[in-house]
């Protein structure tokens, strides 16, 4: 390969972790903001947006233009068509962000019945998956990744649990049917942005192992996939 097509590939990597970066902190802001009822640092987030859209076209056009120039083979292929995949996971998870983040104003008028709902234990967890999935394509991680995917059920019972406790609460509570509607909604949101991190943590698999991982798995699938792609109890977990 040419030294001009391996500065391309570093800078590819580069922009997807940058990218990566400033989602990760898209996310933290909007559940913060989410958490601690703060309109000012809700109106902060959607402002940022517009960064994480620049950064989606740049990587976009970047990879287009190495096809086009450079017909890529093997694992340097692999790399950028995960690339695509993986900008574009990012770039959903920045904009339900940015929906969480306007949904709280309307959420701060019932924030006393919303209190009641531990919704802090949902966005730990997906801010936990959206950390971990961007170090595991960082440090090219597969244990990480393996166990962004694990997590992904663990969070599918939490926002089934807090949604079913929000519709009770709208049940007893007509005041709190607007709202209720819409934290359903944003919990919707935080479930989407953790299916979103499982789908890059797969990317990163698919860009070491060329395997491509079936969407839904179960304890046994997992177990099997570990074997599949050389993986095991000695290795490194973060």
């Amino acid at each position: 390969m040419t030294s001009k097509f391996e500065r391309e590939l570093d800078k590819l990597r580069s922009r997807i972790i940058k990218m990566g970066s400033a989602v990760d902190e898209q996310v933290e802001l909007a559940f913060r903001c989410l958490n601690d009822w703060d309109e000012a640092l809700a109106l902060h987030v959607m402002g940022r947006d517009e960064k994480v859209d620049r950064l989606d076209i740049k990587i976009e056009r970047q990879c287009l233009r190495i096809f086009a120039l450079q017909q890529p083979v093997a694992s340097d292929l692999r790399l950028i068509m995960a690339a695509l995949n993986i900008n574009s996971e990012l770039e959903r998870m920045g904009d339900l962000a940015y929906n969480i983040a306007k949904a709280v104003s309307t959420l701060k008028k019932s924030s006393d019945t919303i209190n009641r709902l531990d919704v802090k234990q949902l966005t730990d967890a997906v801010q936990s998956m959206v950390r971990h999935t961007i170090d595991s394509f960082v440090d090219s991680n597969l244990n990480l990744a393996l166990s962004v995917m694990r997590s992904d059920r663990r969070v599918d019972q939490y926002e089934e649990r807090i949604r079913r406790q929000t519709i009770q609460l709208m049940k007893e509570n007509p005041d709190f049917v607007e709202a209720g509607a819409t934290l359903i909604i944003q919990l919707r949101n935080m479930e989407r942005i953790a299916d979103h991190a499982t789908n890059v943590a797969e990317e990163v698999i698919f860009v070491a192992k060329a395997k491509i991982v079936p969407n839904r798995f179960d304890d046994d699938a997992y177990e099997e996939l570990e074997r599949e792609i050389g993986l095991g109890d000695d290795d490194d977990q973060d």
